[in-house]
């Protein structure tokens, strides 16, 4: 068995543990965050070129048509052309599901934080207990 540590130490090793978690959890999200925007500028470039070549859309109004189908907020310009229709329906179909996906890549990092830090909190009312008890 350890001998016991003093007040201070432990208090120092918790607020360690938590700035290093802390730490952690902010290059998960900026690395998760990265992600995201590289999936977001590729989702845009196939939308936008879809609409350009399939609907003769300028590469401007490609691109907002493209991003506003992307969130969900639908089509600016008419859809002529029945290959650009077919085009906008799996487009529109692929952006719904997309957009889920990226806000659970978002969100996986503080989730798994949130669930860690209520494990060891458990654990350390735990450890109070015994300590308690003993």
């Amino acid at each position: 068995m350890s001998p016991p540590r003093s007040h201070s130490v432990a208090t120092t090793e918790a607020h360690a543990a938590q700035a290093a978690l802390r730490r952690r959890l902010a290059r998960r999200v900026a690395r998760n965050g990265a992600i995201v925007a590289a999936f977001i500028v590729v989702a845009l470039g196939i939308g936008a070129t879809g609409y350009h070549t399939l609907d003769g859309l300028p590469w401007l109004d490609a691109v907002l048509n493209a991003a506003m189908i992307l969130t969900g907020m639908g089509p600016i310009a008419p859809i002529l052309s029945p290959a650009a229709k077919i085009f906008a329906t799996v487009y529109a179909l692929f952006s719904g599901v997309f957009f889920l996906t990226m806000i659970a890549v978002l969100l996986a990092p503080a989730l798994h934080h949130f669930l860690y830090r209520f494990q060891v909190d458990l654990r350390e009312q735990e450890w109070r207990r015994r300590d308690r008890q003993e």
